[in-house]
């Protein structure tokens, strides 16, 4: 079963972006097909999200922690008329901090969702 996540911190800028859950979900269907804007090693993915009514060319950029079959964690954005690109501090960050999204139990993932540390936006079997 696949299951897709968002960290608090994540979703307060996608919400601030005004980046809807489908749209995040839609990104995960197409890097599982093989649609990756960049591969940041240690489980981050770069994927471009576009934003309702603009393209992916100059909307936003999310990473990724995930292990590319079950688990999916939307925690970091950007839009691209803001910043270029993450710096090398905040990729340090992300990697860190997927390497504990990814080692969570299945248990500890159900009690990150209860305390709303993360929010599941989509789950497919």
């Amino acid at each position: 079963m696949q299951r897709v996540f968002k960290t608090r911190h994540f979703m307060r800028w996608a919400r601030k972006a005004g980046l809807p859950d489908d749209a995040l979900c839609n990104a995960v269907h197409e890097i599982a097909h093989g649609l990756v804007d960049a591969d940041l090693g240690g489980g981050v993915l770069k994927k471009r999200v576009a934003l309702p009514g603009r393209g992916k060319r100059g909307s936003t950029r999310t990473l990724l922690a995930t292990n590319r079959d079950t688990r999916w964690f939307f925690v970091f954005g950007f839009e691209k008329n803001a910043q270029d690109n993450v710096t090398p501090e905040e990729l340090k960050a992300v990697h860190a901090l997927a390497d504990d999204l990814l080692a969570l139990s299945p248990q500890a993932l159900d009690d990150a969702t209860q305390t709303g540390a993360l929010t599941e936006i989509c789950r497919e079997p």
